[in-house]
């Protein structure tokens, strides 16, 4: 039978991860993290990262100072894919990022690559020393039409967009194997959701998020880098600053994970293909495990 690809996507905090594994052990399926947030080292608690690591792909690949877009992550998914196929083995791709998984199962093409880290560190260095403005205007020479379409105040978005000027990357494009592929979304309402968020974020806070980001501090990162700007981060950042109380930083990370919901329960009005269950938890098992029951028969 040929092999399965399912993805389990939807909001934040909507159960993907208790569907994914439950469905991975039932159809001895790799699994395949798609949470642009937990490619971080060091980042678990305020990530939600799974407790058993070692059942996934893709999870602890960078530091929280390094980048990592939709292209690094199509990269290295393909050749696990490609293995997976060739070893008669279903996968499941899981996570929030929808661009990730819209990427990989609709094979875009023309997806720019990884950045070189020599190049990358030396745009670092640069900073440091020469500011971000001074980086800002040498892009405004070199691309004038790039440099009007990236925020100059972003460091990320200037570093990336020099680095694409200074030393082009070949294009990747996405070719799957023949997998039968199915997406599956959790994206339970608002009135079943917004509850269930107010409580993990507490309960993360509970679990040490805070001694989390502290210890982050402490191996010098910065509240600026690119994995820090994960929900959360910066706001527990600013309350061992002293700039806010705990009771702030917790009323906001709830708040901003409210709206990152439905930004995502957005993104999939538009997903190609996609099969939207309304249910969370066994509930929404059972639901996703009918929608695979006539790939396995």
């Amino acid at each position: 039978m040929t092999p399965l690809l399912i993805a389990i996507m939807g909001p934040t905090g909507a159960g993907k991860t208790g569907v994914a594994e439950a469905l991975a052990d039932h159809l001895d399926a790799q699994l395949i993290n798609a949470d642009a947030s937990q490619v971080y080292r060091g980042m678990d608690i305020g990530t939600a990262k799974p407790v058993d690591k070692s059942r996934y792909q893709l999870l602890d690949l960078c530091d929280p100072d390094e980048s990592f877009g939709v292209g690094e992550f199509v990269q290295l998914a393909q050749p696990i894919l490609t293995q997976l196929f060739e070893e008669g083995r279903n996968a499941i791709v899981v996570g929030g990022t929808g661009l990730y998984i819209r990427a990989l199962f609709e094979e875009y093409q023309g997806l720019a690559g990884a950045p070189n880290p020599a190049l990358r560190e030396l745009l670092n260095v640069r900073e440091e020393s020469e500011g971000l403005e001074a980086l800002a205007e040498e892009l405004r020479a070199m691309a004038p039409d790039v440099f009007e379409t990236v925020d100059p105040k972003n460091p990320h978005r200037v570093k990336r967009a020099l680095e694409k000027v200074l030393l082009p990357t070949p294009l990747i494009s996405v070719k799957l194997p023949p997998f039968q592929k199915l997406k599956i979304a959790l994206s339970p309402n608002p009135e079943t959701l917004d509850p269930i968020l107010e409580k993990r974020s507490e309960v993360m806070v509970q679990n040490g998020w805070v001694q989390e980001v502290e210890t982050l501090r402490k191996g010098g990162f910065k509240r600026s880098d690119p994995g820090l700007r994960a929900i959360g981060y910066g706001q527990l950042w600013d309350f061992l600053d002293g700039k806010i109380e705990l009771e702030e930083a917790l009323a906001t990370t709830i708040v901003e994970t409210r709206r990152y919901a439905k930004r995502q329960r957005t993104w999939l009005r538009s997903e190609p293909n996609v099969k939207v269950l309304k249910s969370a938890g066994e509930e929404g098992l059972f639901e996703a495990s009918e929608l695979i029951r006539p790939f396995v028969r």
